[in-house]
């Protein structure tokens, strides 16, 4: 991440919350340290955070999970999100489980970086990933984000007005990726080319601002038509039905599938 003298303007605003001032304070010393980094911190409220972005303009937010409510830590991130929509959102996580993950990622999140299984190179390489327009999620991440997308009936990509942003096709192949299905077995189950289904999904990174696979999901994920599962942050204990033929939905996936749908992303990581 280093910048030739005199490109200050290619540096990267970073502002630091945390509820433990301390590790806010560490971490801030620690990132000002590295090359093309411009850091400043603030408390975790969200009046705090805003005040903050106020007087100092910022490209990446990182804020520390701590041991405050979950529903809050959502709450402030989406906060942030309506008011500065250009800034990429990093939660630094101690600990996760599903409601956290697909919740942190609907409220805005593009960065979700584990602080006790990651080292901090790893933070410094998802600061600048996100910084891209990338996402930056660990495998069993993802795995919640394809559960999330299985667990409702509507996965039309929907824009903020609730308008499909994608055509019938489009969505059909979305659904297929998000299987980790293969473009040439997609081109199998629908009857067409491959050739066809790597056009449709050019022009749906195009239409949706996504640049791969893993991309396409979390944006499939974060704008679908349907919230009421996610929002609750309880997996099903109900038997999982297989959709209907006619229905966008999305199976359950294997580890083995993820990896599959991960392997065209540098931005996704294993930590185990």
């Amino acid at each position: 991440m280093a910048v030739p003298s005199g490109a200050s303007r290619d540096l990267i605003r970073v502002l630091v919350a945390d509820s433990n001032q301390t590790q806010s304070q560490l971490l801030s010393s620690a990132l000002r340290r590295q090359p093309g980094l411009r850091v400043t911190c603030s408390r975790s409220e969200v009046s705090d955070c805003l005040n903050a972005m106020r007087s100092f303009p910022v490209d990446i937010f990182l804020l520390g999970d701590g041991p405050a409510d979950h529903n809050h830590l959502i709450e402030t991130l989406r906060t942030v999100h309506a008011n500065h929509p250009q800034v990429g959102l990093i939660l630094l996580l101690d600990s996760y489980d599903r409601s956290l993950v697909v919740n942190a990622l609907r409220a805005g999140v593009r960065g979700l970086f584990c602080r006790a299984s990651q080292p901090f190179r790893a933070l410094c390489r998802c600061i600048s990933v996100v910084q891209q327009g990338q996402y930056w999620a660990n495998t069993e991440q993802l795995g919640y984000v394809i559960e999330a997308l299985s667990s409702g009936p509507d996965t039309r990509v929907i824009n903020a007005k609730g308008e499909g942003l994608l055509t019938p096709r489009e969505e059909q192949v979305v659904n297929l990726v998000a299987e980790g299905i293969g473009n040439r077995e997609i081109a199998e189950q629908l009857g067409i080319k491959e050739n066809t289904v790597k056009k449709s999904l050019l022009r749906t990174y195009d239409k949706l601002g996504v640049s791969n696979r893993v991309e396409l999901v979390l944006y499939a994920l974060t704008h679908r038509g349907s919230e009421k599962t996610a929002e609750t942050g309880a997996p099903s204990t109900s038997p999982r039905k297989a959709p209907a033929p006619a229905q966008l939905g999305v199976g359950r996936l294997e580890a083995n599938q993820v990896d599959r749908l991960a392997t065209d992303s540098a931005c996704l990581l294993k930590t185990n």
